[in-house]
């Protein structure tokens, strides 16, 4: 398997008992190389601030991811600017117990990822909290009238009442 493109390995033999603060920025060529990963145009700017200690399950991490990046909008292709301040809450547990049967969860529950036993990396953190927070469908202002343009109808069109309104005026038209 090869390092992911922003790796930020953090041993957790350095990891006291006690909270630290770190802090990760990605480079140019790793925002670059995390753009084309993600089906970005560009990321401008991709960092994280965690507050970092040991568990009973794990090395919790908790913080904040900021990003500018640069979608696509699915209809146009326009060059869409988005901004990320996403908090983040994980636990680190060893891939061996992260593999393990799910269990119920409650809202205080901290996402996992697993780890090899020897170090976390909140570089990989930082991007996949990135990604998850973007639009999967991202839409620019001018989707709407390139849609209708081309003679997609709109989701209200679309519904079952919207079918039944066509068909109640032609028997309207039928019986007079």
């Amino acid at each position: 398997m090869t390092a992911p493109e922003f790796s930020r390995p953090e041993r957790i033999d350095t990891i006291g008992e006690g909270e630290r603060e770190i802090s990760v920025t990605a480079t140019e060529s790793e925002r670059a190389a995390l753009a084309e990963r993600f089906g970005l145009k560009a990321i401008e700017r991709l960092e994280g601030v965690f507050r970092v200690r040991r568990d009973v399950g794990g090395i919790v991490a908790r913080g904040n991811v900021r990003a500018s990046v640069v979608q696509s909008c699915v209809v146009t292709d326009d060059a869409l600017p988005v901004t990320v301040d996403e908090p983040v809450a994980l636990r680190f547990v060893a891939e061996d117990e992260a593999e393990a049967d799910e269990i119920e969860l409650d809202e205080d529950a901290l996402d996992t990822m697993g780890f090899d036993g020897a170090a976390i990396d909140l570089g990989e953190a930082a991007a996949e909290t990135m990604a998850l927070a973007l639009d999967p469908f991202p839409r620019g202002p001018n989707a709407a009238a390139v849609l209708r343009e081309a003679g997609v109808i709109s989701e209200e069109e679309a519904k079952p009442l919207g079918a039944l309104a066509g068909l109640k005026a032609q028997l309207e038209k039928r019986q007079s």
